[in-house]
């Protein structure tokens, strides 16, 4: 079975699920459902433009490249077997 089947499949569960419902539910649930499509739209563009963050530091590259070598420890120490 595809998924476009499936999901056609539960499309229509739902709906005769929802055939009892008051045109006042009706109503109140498509404006939830619109709410939380807006909502994962606004998630999806933030959670995408969160992935090319950049480094957010006030020095500069110069600096942190200075920093993080000297920071570096080296026993170039031979050990005995």
């Amino acid at each position: 079975m595809k998924s476009t089947d499936i999901n056609t499949t539960l499309i229509e569960g739902y709906l005769q699920l929802l055939d009892n419902l008051s045109p006042h539910n009706k109503l109140d649930l498509i404006s939830k459902l619109t709410l939380s499509i807006k909502t994962d739209i606004s998630d999806k563009k933030n959670s995408f433009f969160k992935a090319f963050g950049a480094w957010d530091s006030k020095q500069s590259a110069d600096d942190i490249i200075h920093a993080i070598k000297s920071s570096r420890n080296f026993k170039r120490e031979i050990e005995e077997f």
